[in-house]
């Protein structure tokens, strides 16, 4: 099942579950530094029905490359795309928080949900990632059981939430 944008008969924006790939179909970014917890996040976000397209960076600096430049290895940033990013905190070169800052202070990209997927449960750090416009804090369990309940209710989640697209 693929999430797409679709409108609701009161002309509200939602996701929908669709067996066919949509237009605008909702892209995941997925910013994670650890291949392991990358593979399992991916894995079990399939496993629970979404099968959205996921782009994987594997640092905070591959993100914002990817708003402003680009990368090789995909397309990179497009207008009117829908976009939702899961974003670990701690990664090299640009942490997550920094991205996050960055993200929700541009105008044309602050609409962008982000929600912050890490094994920091500071309730500072927390507190901090909402100040900073985090839509959602999901904390990974070190207990390999516990982190797949949890990716499985994000999945869950996923199938259900509402995503603007972006226009720059």
């Amino acid at each position: 099942m693929n999430l797409k944008r679709t409108m609701t008969e009161e002309g509200e924006p939602i996701l929908k579950m669709s067996a066919q790939p949509a237009r605008n179909e909702i892209i995941l970014l997925l910013a994670e530094d650890d291949d392991g917890h990358a593979d399992l996040i991916i894995e079990c976000l399939s496993d629970t029905g979404v099968k959205n397209r996921i782009i994987r960076f594997r640092d905070g600096e591959e993100v914002m490359d990817f708003f402003t430049n680009g990368r090789p290895d995909h397309e990179g940033y497009q207008d009117g795309q829908a976009y939702l990013l899961l974003l670990d905190i701690r990664m090299p070169k640009l942490d997550g928080i920094q991205v996050l800052e960055r993200v929700k202070q541009d105008h044309k990209l602050k609409t962008i949900p982000i929600i912050m997927l890490t094994t920091t449960d500071d309730p500072k750090e927390v507190g901090r990632c909402h100040e900073l416009g985090c839509n959602n804090y999901v904390t990974k369990p070190v207990a390999f059981k516990s982190f797949v309940e949890t990716l499985h209710h994000l999945g869950l989640f996923l199938l259900i939430i509402q995503v603007p697209t972006v226009n720059r």
